[in-house]
Parts: structure tokens; sequence; C-alpha cells
């Protein structure tokens, strides 16, 4: 456990000195900023109309796991391919280290960053509660962080699983990019094309449709196992992609 969490804090520091985390963080913050702007304006008109409703956070974190799918594959290529395209990986394996301390630790440095830009974004929903009325509901926001948590885990968990595979960071990228627009985009599109168990099938590995079935507010154990499956898939795959650069 000590290695894995050296590995994670020295890979969560390189991200505060990496350009490319300094542009996913702008472009997650700025857009979302802009859209809850926007949000807060279509609230603040239904409350002086008199159609106040209850203000739904929901989008904006549908918004931040959209981005994921284009901003992950950035955070995570250089992840391991780096490592192993410098050298550095080869002195890695010859430390008192095992190869799932190293790939876990570099999803834990991952996704601790993702959550620090996450918990910028909890200034969104502290604004929207103290500007509109009636304030928002606690329990669908506490489910929709949740799935943006598991969501983010498990994206990120696949990138550093492709990255232990590839030395070229851009091969890398492509990967990760490809693996998420399939599972985001085309699996829900297969899932209304085809019927019957096929649908199903197409449906349950379609990210999307988990996420938003969390993100509604219905949550249930099928979701759970789904996001912990790609997590523990993403991170057997990097573990064993690492041993196989070791017996080389």
């Amino acid at each position: 456990m000590r290695n894995i969490w050296t590995i994670a804090k020295r890979e969560y520091n390189h991200y505060f000195i990496s350009p490319i985390a300094y542009v996913v963080a702008f472009i997650i913050l700025i857009t979302i900023g802009i859209f809850f702007a926007s949000l807060i304006g279509i609230y603040r008109q239904q409350a002086l109309m008199g159609g106040a409703q209850a203000p739904d956070i929901t989008p904006i974190n549908w918004l931040f796991v959209f981005l994921l799918v284009f901003t992950t594959p950035a955070i995570t290529m250089r992840s391991l391919s780096d490592e192993a395209r410098t050298g550095t990986l080869e002195l890695l394996l010859t430390a008192p280290i095992r190869d799932h301390e190293l790939v876990i630790g570099k999803w834990l440095g991952a996704f601790l960053f993702i959550l620090s830009i996450l918990a910028v974004t909890l200034i969104y929903p502290i604004i929207m509660n103290s500007l509109v009325t009636p304030g928002i509901d606690q329990q669908l926001m506490m489910s929709s962080y949740l799935g943006v948590i598991l969501a983010a885990a498990a994206f990120l968990a696949l990138g550093v699983g492709i990255s232990a595979i590839f030395t070229n960071q851009i091969a890398a990228f492509f990967s990760i990019f490809g693996l998420f627009f399939i599972l985001w985009f085309m699996m829900g599109i297969f899932a209304q094309l085809v019927q019957g168990s096929g649908a199903e099938v197409f449906g349950y590995f379609n990210i999307a449709s988990h996420f938003d079935a969390i993100n509604s507010g219905n949550f249930n154990l099928r979701d759970l196992v789904y996001f912990l499956s790609l997590i523990a898939l993403g991170l057997f795959t990097g573990t064993t992609a690492v041993e196989v650069r070791r017996w080389r």
C-alpha cells in the first residue's frame, strides 16, 4: 500500500507541472462555467415567471463526464507509455515494486487529479442552491456526483491500462479515445439499431446509459457492478502489460 501511495503522489504532483493537465482542467472548468451561467439564467427566468422548480445539477455533471470522454485520453496517454519510451519503466521494474502497485498507483494519481477538478465544480451547486428557490434535491445531487466519480474512475483505469500496452503516446491516445468512442457513442447507437437480446447486450456495454441511470437518481447494483468491472478490467490490462514487459 505504501508503494501505491508513493507512486500516486508522484503522479498527482506531476499533473501540476504538465501543460496538458492544465489545458484539460481549463477546458473542463471553462466549459462547465459557461454552461452553469446559462443554466442559472434559465432558472432565474422561470422563478420570475412564477414557474420555479428545484434546480437540477445533473446536466452539469453530465457535461463533466461527456468532456472526460475527450480529455481523459490526453491525461492517461503518457501514464505508462511514456515510462516505457524513456526507459524509466525498466528502472521501476527493477525496484521492489509489484506490477499491480505500479499500475494502481498511476491510476490513483490520475484519479486524484480529476477529483481535484471535480471538487472545484462543487461551487456550482452551492451557488445554485443560494440563488434559486427551492433548493437542490440533495439526494439526487449525491447520486449524480457518485455517477461522475464512478465514470471518471472507469475512464482512467481503461486509459492507464491501454497506455501500458504502447510506447508511443499518440498511439495510446487514439486507442484510448477509440475505445471511449465505442463505449459511449457506438454501443448506444447499436442498441437502437438492433432488437431483442442484441439491443440489451449493446445497451449494457454503453457507458452513457449506466451513467445516465445513476445521474438521474436511479442507482442500482447493476450500474455499480458495470463500473467496477471496467475499473478492474483496466487495471488488470495494465498489470498484465507491465508483466509482459518485465519478462521480455
